[in-house]
C-alpha cells in the first residue's frame, strides 16, 4: 500500500525556518513527480513546490528564494526547507505524488496532477 506521511511542522516566529518531511512507503520515489501543497483556513489548496521526473523544480512565486524542495532517494523522503517564513505561510502542508504517470513541469503545481496525498502537517508562523 502506497503511503505518504508528513512530519516536521510546528510553530515558528516570522523570519524563522522549518524543514518538513514526507516519508514514502510502498513505492520508490526515484521517479520524482512529487510536490508540496498547502491550504490555509478558508482558502483553496495551492501548489508550493514540486520536483518532476528530470529533476527540475518549480516553485510558487510567493515562496521563490525562500523554500527549497529536495528528494533523498536513499531515505525515500521528500523535504521542504522553508526559510524566512512569513505569517502568510501559515497553513496545513501536504505532500503529493504522481504514481504511474509523469507530471509535466508546467503543470507541476496543479492539484489534479497527483494521485497520492499525505495527511498533512501544520505550520504556524507568528508575527
Amino acid at each position: 500500500q502506497v503511503q505518504l506521511v508528513e512530519s516536521g511542522g510546528g510553530s515558528v516566529q516570522a523570519g524563522g525556518s522549518l524543514r518538513i518531511s514526507c516519508a514514502a512507503s510502498g513505492y520508490t520515489v526515484t521517479s520524482n513527480n512529487m510536490g508540496w501543497f498547502r491550504q490555509a483556513p478558508g482558502k483553496e489548496r495551492e501548489g508550493v513546490a514540486a520536483i518532476v521526473a528530470d529533476g527540475s523544480t518549480k516553485y510558487a512565486d510567493s515562496v521563490k528564494g525562500r523554500f527549497t524542495i529536495s528528494l533523498d532517494n536513499a531515505k525515500n523522503t521528500l523535504y521542504l526547507q522553508m526559510n524566512s517564513l512569513k505569517p502568510e505561510d501559515t497553513a496545513m502542508y501536504y505532500c503529493a505524488a504522481a504514481i504511474g504517470y509523469g507530471v509535466p513541469w508546467y503543470g507541476a503545481l496543479s492539484n489534479n496532477r497527483y494521485n497520492i496525498w499525505g495527511q498533512g502537517t501544520q505550520v504556524a508562523v507568528s508575527s
